[in-house]
């Protein structure tokens, strides 16, 4: 045995003998093996005190809301491009007047969330849920479905009102966004990727959030993990009331990253009346083109603060150009509403009704003053769409509403009907959401009976001259 191994082995034997007598001596101190064993265990740190703080338990909020959310299924046909022969006499036709050539329409299925909002089945979803539908399909926690009627629907807010016959429904509470703080918690239902009834939790990130793509909606965001499915499902405080309407999310990668956004319940409600008693929905506007005031430029115009909205532009005949701003007047209240960023005027103004007064505290060459401004309406064609009268759906594909007096003012035919929702022959033809339908097949249309009275006499084609941009066109459309 070597000598190294037998000094080990030596040494060992001595360890044993000595914990054996019930000590071992190591540099001059007498630990006995119980105190050896329990060395370690008394180098680990004691445990933190407990902070008393603890988290909330939301079984009782899905328990009472869980019931108002709803699944919501749409069907509908999908666009697909269609080849054209270039010889096709109408193909320079589309060519000319930037009508989008023939389309295909496959079939398309999509699926969402809602919310009951009162018992006799009001539902509130995205526009963009709905938008398209053929059939809408809306489907409760206790397995009930019905078939939803599409009331109508905003494409500037996102918000659409469906309703189903049914009476004696569970509804939500609804809350008060302007109350909501951040930091605090909150919940949301939905069906992600079709899982019915999921739930999430987060907590508030930040309020009155501008989007690029949506300047006119104050959203709320969170950090709720929201994903394809939840479009349209209610978020909840911890009350159990709604205060908004889970829109949308800021991602890279398709999915959620947590960054969500919410359509404030009160934006969601004015919308929901204004279909009900109108069947359309108004916006107000009022012309200007505005900015944020940063720091240098605040210095230059001599503000001590970077509050309020920069106009820089003001279209020509708006609601501000005949209230007199100027580019250069920097907007620091509205009524009594103080501006802090541009990003919280345009939601102000657009919730305001057409033909509203208000009052404007502008700062312009280094002194206060104020303005008188009527608040315009914002076009409509390209914003909103209720779905109101249909001229025969099965035949020609349109729904039709007469223009507004805001619109009227805007067209070279003021008599005609505006296009709010096109499929089916009208929109293979090429019709487009906010055409004017001035005449078909001769005769000057002015009312929807009309429309359904001539289809009745018509043939297998008729044409529709239509109003786009100020410029007449004809188009040839084959009926269903």
């Amino acid at each position: 045995m070597p000598a190294t191994t037998f000094k080990r082995s030596l040494l060992a034997a001595s360890l044993i003998i000595a914990l054996g007598a019930g000590y071992a001596k190591f540099g001059g101190l007498a630990i006995s093996p119980t105190e050896a064993l329990a060395a370690p265990v008394a180098a680990t740190p004691a445990a933190l005190p407990r902070s008393g703080v603890t988290l909330p338990d939301f079984s009782a909020i899905v328990d009472g809301t869980g019931p108002a959310v709803v699944n919501i299924s749409v069907s509908g046909r999908q666009k697909t491009a269609a080849t054209m022969d270039p010889d096709d006499p109408m193909f320079e036709f589309f060519r000319r007047f930037g009508v989008p050539t023939p389309q295909e329409r496959g079939p398309a299925r999509g699926m969402g969330s809602g919310f009951i909002v009162s018992a006799d089945g009001v539902i509130l979803t995205n526009a963009h849920v709905v938008a398209d539908a053929d059939e809408v399909t809306v489907k409760l926690t206790d397995k009930r479905e019905f078939k939803a009627r599409v009331v109508g629907l905003d494409k500037l807010t996102d918000v659409a009102v469906l309703r189903i016959e049914a009476s004696n429904l569970p509804a939500l509470r609804l809350g008060d966004p302007a109350r909501t703080r951040v930091g605090e918690w909150v919940v949301a239902i939905g069906s992600p990727f079709g899982f019915e009834n999921s739930v999430t939790a987060g907590i508030v990130s930040a309020k009155s959030r501008s989007l690029a793509s949506d300047s006119y909606v104050p959203f709320i965001q969170t950090d709720v993990a929201i994903n394809p499915g939840n479009s349209g499902g209610p978020l909840l405080n911890l009350d159990g009331e709604v205060i908004g309407i889970n829109s949308q999310i800021y991602s890279r990668s398709g999915g959620y990253q947590g960054v969500s956004f919410a359509i404030p319940i009160d934006v969601a409600m004015n919308i929901e009346q204004q279909l009900l008693k109108d069947g359309k929905v108004s916006h107000g506007r009022m012309g200007v083109t505005i900015q944020e005031v940063s720091q240098s430029l605040a210095e230059s115009f001599a503000l001590k603060s970077t509050a309020g909205a920069l106009v820089s532009s003001v279209e020509k005949g708006s609601p501000a150009a005949a209230a007199g701003l100027e580019p250069g007047d920097i907007i620091l209240k509205l009524n009594d509403t103080v501006i802090g960023r541009s990003s919280e005027l345009p939601p102000l103004v657009a919730a305001l009704k057409p033909g509203t007064q208000v009052r404007l505290h502008v700062w312009r060459k280094g002194a206060s003053r104020d303005l008188a401004l009527s608040v315009g309406e914002i076009a409509a064609p390209r914003l909103a769409s209720a779905r109101g009268g249909e001229a025969d759906k099965s035949r020609l594909g349109l729904a039709l509403r007469p223009l507004s007096p805001e619109e009227r003012r805007q067209v070279e035919n003021p008599e005609g009907l505006l296009v709010e929702n096109v499929s089916g022959p009208a929109a293979r033809a090429g019709i487009r959401p906010g055409d004017i339908i001035v005449s078909l097949n001769g005769q000057a249309i002015r009312e929807i009976s009309q429309v359904r009275s001539l289809l009745d006499k018509a043939g297998r084609v008729v044409a529709l001259l239509i109003e786009r941009d100020k410029v007449k066109i004809f188009v040839p459309v084959e009926l269903g």
